[in-house]
């Protein structure tokens, strides 16, 4: 304000010196003032410029939100502040193009809880931006020290359990744990105890909470920053047969595929099939498409989207690393059934869901189709034959409720509310643009030419 005053005075100064001339060089006088006026705006905007852009890194500063990004493709992370992000690769500082996009991820709070974090107090050194589901010992031994993991392979298996499903569980979790997976169970019904008597249960991770979902443990507990030690997910349900299944021949096909996300092809016995996508193709090893001009979804050569192709059902889905960290973001928190996802995934698919989705025909389940999610519907207690409706009513109190068709009726509900969600996304977000349209477009006119 000093320097403000300062150059008012001096300008003041200069015009009365000016007004007090002979009235015959008042043009003169005033030619020659026009350069002491330029000079004198030059510095009042400087002093503006400056001004202001101290005020704009102030707040900057203030509002600096910690960014944790986890490379998609090549293991690499992000790590720093919205101003300031640095792209590191095997713990090393790597350059890497960055296009800044405004983000509104809260995995742990709200907006002031993330902006009072910050790493600028700790030394680079110290910092690990990664975690795992690894169970680890309380205390080790001076030799158990010095061996070294060198395992390359790290993979999570995850289902939602209850205690009716045990044995078939533990047929799945045996085959899983010879190829070194590590195990998470959901219990839904509350019970562990029941799973101690498995050699394997004190390998696993048990998190318990009463009837949840498979998409509500995921959201909470398999968020992104947590799993990205892993390279596949599988999220499966618990009511899927293995006997012709191997995860290790599995994966090695999802790689040599190049997909992203996949599911076992579903034997054609399987008591529960809801796209014909999903059914085994005996002289495949993997496909991504069906043809099937029956039912309400006709599927052609002509379609580009779920259900025809890149399309996989939520009853046992397998991720990557990166197409988990979409599909994370993709799950809605308060829906949580999961409807109407799986035709959305191939958005996660980190490329053309045509190629980057698929079903591997080669290693296969059969999908039991139990529901015991929420109990099944409670019989009414039996009553003698002299009994009366109306002593009947009175013992039994309110009528029973029918889970099963509740939960039905929920599930439908929460489908059409995440397509309306999805619908008004696409149309709020006017940055967006859908990838698939364009790869549709260019084969549309690939066969045209094809047909001229």
């Amino acid at each position: 304000m000093k320097a403000l005053k300062s150059w008012r005075w001096l300008f003041r100064k200069r015009n009365a010196g000016l007004d007090g001339g002979v009235q015959g060089k008042s043009g003169s006088n005033k030619m020659k003032q026009l350069p002491f006026m330029g000079i004198v705006c030059i510095v009042m905007l400087v002093i503006v410029y400056r001004t202001t852009n101290y005020q704009y890194q102030q707040t900057e500063t203030k509002s600096t939100k910690l960014i944790l990004l986890h490379s998609i493709n090549d293991g690499m992370q992000l790590v720093g502040h919205s101003s300031c992000l640095m792209v590191l690769k095997n713990n090393s500082l790597i350059n890497h193009p960055l296009r800044m996009m405004e983000t509104k991820i809260l995995p742990f709070g709200t907006v002031e809880d993330l902006a009072s974090l910050t790493l600028v107090n700790l030394p680079r050194g110290i910092i690990q931006p990664r975690s795992d589901l690894e169970l680890r010992p309380l205390w080790s031994t001076s030799s158990s020290r010095s061996k070294v993991d060198v395992s390359s392979d790290h993979n999570l298996l995850a289902i939602p359990v209850g205690i009716k499903q045990k044995y078939n569980v533990d047929a799945i979790v045996e085959k899983f744990l010879a190829e070194n997976f590590t195990i998470i169970l959901f219990h839904y019904d509350g019970n562990t105890d029941g799973w101690w008597d498995l050699d394997w249960s004190s390998k696993a991770i048990h998190i318990v909470a009463q009837n949840q979902t498979k998409w509500w443990f995921a959201k909470r507990f398999l968020h992104p920053d947590v799993v990205s030690a892993y390279d596949y997910i599988f999220l499966w349900d618990e009511d899927l047969g293995v006997e012709n299944f191997h995860p290790g021949r599995y994966l090695d096909i999802m790689k040599s595929e190049g997909l992203e996300i996949s599911q076992p092809a579903l034997d054609p016995n399987s008591t529960d099939i809801h796209h014909r996508i999903t059914i085994r193709k005996r002289m495949k090893t993997v496909h991504r498409r069906v043809w099937d001009l029956r039912g309400s979804v006709k599927c052609s050569n002509t379609s580009e989207g779920p259900p025809c192709t890149g399309f996989v059902e939520g009853m046992a889905p397998v991720f990557s690393r990166s197409a988990w960290h979409c599909t994370w973001h993709l799950i809605q928190n308060d829906l949580v059934h999961g409807w109407g996802m799986d035709m959305k995934l191939g958005y996660c698919a980190q490329g053309d869901r045509s190629k980057k989705v698929g079903v591997i025909d080669s290693e296969f389940i059969v999908h039991q189709g139990i529901q015991t999610l929420g109990g099944g519907s409670p019989s009414p207690r039996k009553a003698s034959k002299d009994t009366s409706p109306e002593e009947t009513v009175k013992r039994q109190g309110t009528p029973a409720v029918d889970t099963r068709s509740e939960i039905r009726r929920q599930s439908t509900w929460e489908l059409q509310v995440f397509r309306e969600r999805w619908d008004k996304a696409v149309k709020e977000d006017r940055t967006w643009v859908d990838p698939f349209k364009n790869i549709q477009r260019r084969r549309t006119g690939k066969r045209k030419s094809r047909q001229s």
